[in-house]
């Protein structure tokens, strides 16, 4: 089954996280799923959806090396805007998951707290320059020759999804010019 852009939120909500837990709390069963118990302190894999209830009832807390913030966007950006033509960095591969959910996160607590207004302006700003800036480059990539896997390797999955729609988009084209230019 090809992979699709909306089937990868799917597969983030899925994927196992750690956390910490905040204070013990027994044992919790769900639809057959054992989570749990949690000793104050302590790192569990979870999944991740199950990982938000519980940070959400303040049970639990994602580790801070694995959120994404202002700082890490800010650092993404620059570490994108200083390769030099041709480059692209390497992204964690849920790297969009993860900005989707910040930048969503953001947006609610301006309502409690208005003054969150200037971080979510700034964090959207540099979201949208990191996008920018990289779809620039796969576009690049993807009317050049087949890239290698190291190049590839760079790009996430929604990333390679886009190089390989593009390819093919191009490849299209490309192959209809030359048809009607042979024809002529």
């Amino acid at each position: 089954m090809p992979l699709k852009l909306e089937n990868l939120d799917f597969r983030f909500e899925n994927s196992r996280v750690k956390v910490i837990a905040n204070r013990n709390y027994p044992e919790m069963k769900l639809a057959g799923l054992s989570i749990g118990p949690f000793q104050e302190g302590n790192e569990y894999d979870v999944y991740y959806w199950i990982a938000s209830e519980l940070a959400a009832t303040g049970i639990v807390h994602f580790r801070e090396e694995d959120a994404l913030d202002a700082t890490k966007l800010y650092k993404v950006q620059w570490k994108e805007r200083v390769q030099i033509a041709g480059q692209i960095s390497e992204l964690p591969e849920d790297f969009y998951p993860k900005l989707r959910r910040y930048l969503k996160q953001l947006k609610k607590e301006i309502s409690k707290q208005p003054e969150k207004i200037q971080e979510y302006q700034k964090a959207k700003h540099l979201a949208d320059d990191i996008v920018n800036s990289r779809l620039k480059k796969i576009v690049t990539l993807s009317a050049g020759p087949v890239q290698a896997e190291q190049i590839l390797g760079k790009l996430t999955v929604e990333e390679r999804l886009a190089y390989m729609q593009l390819g093919k988009i191009v490849s299209q084209w490309r192959a209809q010019i030359l048809q009607y230019e042979s024809e002529a």
